[in-house]
This record gives structure tokens, C-alpha cells and sequence, in this order.
């Protein structure tokens, strides 16, 4: 019988360090090949707007593959079901059975916030400690759990347009951390709080992580101030972007990867097609931080940016991180 890793045991067995490192590590593996992902709008009439179908293949030949297939349904909210929805596929690259099948949207979202946890630890500056995050859906929680992982914080601001849902997720997360005091997460030296205004409290964060869908800007670089540490992760189509003009103009850039970064998120795209952005202004991508071919933060007054749409290698990294946890339980049972 074929696996089913579900939600519940992914939840269960992650350290986002352990994914982390694991991470930078196998980034630049030559042995792993990732096609461009597939990206299909689909209309979506009760919604009044586009839902969209994802197809993100990643293989090392002769050992595993796997092909995430996604839906993203923007309207999800008002069904209390998340956005992102889907399966992973993993494979015998060899034999080309079938090894295991995942809920992608667990897996997409430990390795999305596992990444934006990694890539602080090169852009921010070392002494942050307080953590404003833009979203309220799986994405945003996990967020704070890598970061709390990867830092000692001490302030955690939770914003979303539905204040209800953001203090929902402040009731859960102090649930979750309070259930792993006693490890690296330590509940009692952090304050949670969700906030109904973000913009009255952006100067006092030191990373600031959106994990929304919205097709307008959300965060005004007129509010930053010199030394902040911007993840932008929610918007992965042309159409969608969280940070405005400014905050691209004061910031230093960073992407996940070039090959997706520079194509497909409106945060990136849109200031490329009106020239306040060119390719040369992007300092390195995630690959070359890992590997130390290009520096992160330079400066403690910089403002960086770190700007992910995920690659299909992540997702093949986590899911074998998952799936040698899950056998080595088995043999032990």
C-alpha cells in the first residue's frame, strides 16, 4: 500500500532547522534538475476571479522525483478551507514507483517558511527580535514557528483583514508553543498580540513577513526604517504584489531563485517592467547565499528584501526529509 503523509504527521515530525539545513545544503546538489513550474489560471465564476492549477516537477536521475500538483483559490477564507490545496507525488526515480503521497499544502507550507527562516539568518540583522507578519492563513502560523526556531524573539505581531482570524491564530500559536516549552521554543520569553492597524506598529518590527494573496500593495516603503528585513512570500502571479514601489526602491534584493523570481511574481516583475528595477539590482538569490558565492546583508542600516515563489526543489528536499522520518519509524514499529 502506497503511503498517505498527512498534515498531521508532518505537523508532527518537523524541526524546521533540521529542514533548514538540510536545505542549504542540497541547493546547489547538481545532481537535482527542476523544469520551470507549469502555471495555469483557470476561471473561477463564483469567486468572480481566477483560481490557479500548479505543476512543480523536481527529480534527481536515478533516485527520486516528485511533482507537486496545487490549486491556489483565492476565496477559500470564507469556507474556512486554506487557499492552497493539492497533493505531492513521490517517486523511485529508478523503478519509477510510487513511494509516498503528501498533503501539499502541509508540505509547501514547512518548506516555504522553513526557506524564509533560512534566508533571515543571511539578510536580517542578528539582533532581531521582533517579528510582524501580514496573513492569517497555515502559511503565516508557520512562519512563526521557523522563525521562532531560527531566533530568539521576543515580540510577535499577527495582522490580518479579519481581525478575528488574526487573534484565532495568536490563541494557536500560544497553544503550539506552549505545548514545546522546555525545547528551543520558548513561549515565556515571547509576546504575541494581533494588531488591527500593521502600519502602527511596522517601525518596530525587524523582519516583516507577508503571506497574503493581495493584488494591491500592502506594506509602504515610506514606513520603513533603515535595517529591517522584508520576506515577501504570498504573491506568486503577475497580478499580485504586497510591497509597493518604495519598498523596492530602499531595499537591497534578494530572491529564492532567479529562474522563478525574476518571472513571476509582481513584486518583482511589475518594478522590472517600469525600470525602477533591472535584474543587475538583485544582489543574489538563495542558491548563492547557501553556497557563499554572494553575500547577504552588508550593512546594519540596509533594508533587505527577500522575495520567495517557491522552486519544485524544496519541495523534493522536504519530502525526502518527511519521507526518511516516516521509514525509519517503520522499521522501528
Amino acid at each position: 500500500m502506497i503511503p498517505f503523509i498527512d498534515d498531521d504527521f508532518i505537523e508532527a515530525k518537523t524541526s524546521f532547522k533540521d529542514l533548514g539545513e538540510l536545505l542549504s545544503r542540497e541547493f546547489n546538489n547538481p545532481e537535482v534538475t527542476t523544469p520551470l513550474r507549469h502555471h495555469h489560471d483557470f476561471p473561477n465564476p463564483e469567486a468572480g476571479k481566477d483560481s490557479t492549477l500548479l505543476l512543480m516537477p523536481a527529480w534527481r536521475a536515478g533516485k527520486d522525483l516528485g511533482v507537486k500538483i496545487v490549486t491556489v483559490s483565492p476565496d477559500n477564507g470564507k469556507y474556512d478551507l486554506p487557499s492552497i490545496q493539492g497533493n505531492y507525488l513521490y517517486l523511485d526515480a529508478h523503478k519509477g514507483s510510487v513511494r509516498a503521497i503528501f498533503d501539499a499544502k502541509a508540505l509547501t507550507a514547512k518548506r516555504t517558511a522553513a526557506v524564509s527562516a533560512l534566508a533571515a539568518t543571511y539578510l536580517a540583522r542578528q539582533d532581531s527580535d521582533t517579528l510582524l507578519v501580514l496573513g492569517t492563513g497555515a502559511l503565516a502560523r508557520n512562519l512563526v514557528l521557523a522563525h521562532v526556531e531560527f531566533r530568539r524573539l521576543k515580540q510577535v505581531y499577527i495582522w490580518g483583514r479579519d481581525f478575528e482570524k488574526a487573534d484565532k491564530l495568536v490563541r494557536s500559536l500560544i497553544q503550539s508553543l506552549g505545548q514545546n516549552s522546555g525545547s528551543d521554543l520558548e513561549l515565556q520569553s515571547i509576546a504575541i498580540e494581533a494588531v488591527p492597524d500593521f502600519e502602527a506598529v511596522v517601525s518596530e518590527a525587524d523582519i516583516i513577513s507577508t503571506a497574503t494573496l493581495s493584488e494591491s500593495p500592502l506594506l509602504k516603503g515610506v514606513l520603513l526604517r533603515p535595517g529591517q528585513h522584508l520576506d515577501l512570500v504570498g504573491s506568486f502571479k503577475k497580478n499580485m504584489r504586497e510591497a509597493d514601489d518604495s519598498c523596492i526602491q530602499r531595499s537591497c534584493i534578494f530572491l529564492d531563485t532567479y529562474q522563478g523570481g525574476l518571472k513571476e511574481s509582481g513584486d518583482i516583475v511589475t518594478p522590472l517592467e517600469s525600470g525602477i528595477l533591472s535584474p543587475a539590482d538583485v544582489r543574489a538569490d538563495l542558491f548563492e547565499l547557501c553556497s557563499g558565492t554572494r553575500p547577504g546583508r552588508t550593512g546594519a542600516d540596509e533594508i533587505t528584501l527577500f522575495k520567495s515563489v517557491g522552486h519544485a526543489s524544496e519541495d523534493l528536499i522536504a519530502a525526502r526529509y518527511y519521507f526518511e522520518i516516516y521509514e525509519r519509524l517503520q522499521k522501528n514499529t
